[in-house]
């Protein structure tokens, strides 16, 4: 079994994980931090953020608390093509080195798309959701993938490559409300954003499988449920999917109902009834990741507790959800870390909650 983490927020920016990162801006994603800040500013900002987020150290600390693979979103300007945006190839590349310099996989993530594939703020773009539309954008999508594979299919460190991370269905956005929840800053723009309908979005995963393919046989390729995991029931099974992986993301704070106002019995049942099953069941029609999962319910309740209550409160979510795991493909905990002040979101911070005694050691022992 794959045990990972995600290095979100060092080549995605996300505000919530890093707000100095904002500061001086009245920007909520990377979108308008990149179109509000002067070049030479930008390029200053970012080039610190990157240098500086993640490097050799953490692949050293992550291998010596036995991770064994690290999840890596990246843009879809990755190749720094694409104004007002910075490309940053050259990260990806270091982090191509460092992994085989201490025997890590690394799974790439392709986490934004031009438009916006689900309107959240880590899609890049808050409230916008129409790339689906743009036939010339998805056509841009696809050429990104093919070069990334390109680029790093004879990299001994390369698992697989993520198509699309979190194309929101229906469901989920009328569930949050989406253009509430994430106002987009120019909402004419915003006009004409909707959730990815199924039907394009298993249009999109043919086309983008077998432009990885004509570049790699050998690459993982792994599609993202879109919030939808039984949708894809029998899709996978034709005989030109070849080593495919499925992505699910499950998370207390989005699927546990009156989040807040769970004990941790409430959260423990969610866990063996919803999440349990939901692997269980799935991961008999074709191999699953858990590839975004963490300890936070974002729960006053959990935030109230003393130091000492909330390792045994988190410890125990920990325990429970490692088993639910069991008969996956593998997982990544989200995130590897966060720069941010007080311990609200310590149960999103791997390194915090290794530390803190929330996740027990070696990393995975159920």
């Amino acid at each position: 079994m794959i045990k990972g983490v995600n290095l979100g927020n060092w080549l995605v920016l996300e505000k919530w994980m890093s707000p100095d990162l904002f500061a001086g801006t009245e920007a909520e994603d990377e979108t308008q931090l990149c179109s509000d800040l002067a070049d030479v500013a930008k390029r200053e900002r970012l080039t610190v953020h990157r240098d500086s987020y993640v490097t050799e150290r953490d692949f050293a600390y992550l291998a010596n608390h036995h991770i064994d693979a690290v999840r890596i979103p990246v843009p879809f300007f990755v190749f720094g093509d694409y104004p007002p945006y910075l490309g940053c190839a050259e990260y990806l590349d270091r982090a191509f080195d460092w992994a085989e310099k201490y025997q890590i996989k690394i799974l790439i993530d392709l986490h934004t798309v031009p438009d916006g594939q689900n309107g959240f703020d880590n899609g890049g773009m808050c409230g916008v959701c129409k790339w689906h539309k743009n036939p010339a954008h998805v056509e841009f999508v696809l050429t990104v993938l093919e070069k990334l594979t390109v680029r790093y299919r004879a990299r001994a460190a390369l698992w697989g490559i993520e198509v699309l991370n979190e194309p929101i269905s229906q469901q989920l956005w009328d569930a949050i409300d989406l253009p509430n929840r994430y106002p987009p800053r120019d909402p004419e723009y915003a006009r004409g954003s909707e959730p990815v309908p199924t039907g394009f979005l298993k249009d999109f995963y043919l086309a983008a499988y077998r432009r990885i393919r004509a570049q790699s046989d050998d690459v993982a390729v792994v599609f993202h449920d879109g919030f939808r995991i039984r949708e894809w029931d029998g899709f996978f099974s034709s005989p030109e999917f070849e080593r495919i992986v499925v992505d699910t993301h499950l998370y207390l704070m989005e699927y546990t109902p009156g989040p807040g106002n769970e004990g941790l019995g409430g959260y423990l049942d969610y866990i063996r009834d919803r999440f349990s099953p939901t692997v269980q069941e799935m991961s008999q029609q074709f191999p699953l990741i858990v590839g975004e999962w963490c300890l936070e319910p974002m729960s006053p309740q959990a935030a109230a507790l003393t130091r000492e209550q909330r390792r045994g409160f988190y410890r125990s979510l920990a325990y429970a959800q490692l088993a639910a795991w069991d008969g996956a493909a593998g997982w990544f905990f989200w995130n590897y870390k966060l720069l941010v002040n007080g311990s609200d979101l310590d149960g999103w911070d791997l390194g915090k909650s290794v530390e803190l005694g929330y996740l027990p050691e070696p990393l995975g022992e159920k």
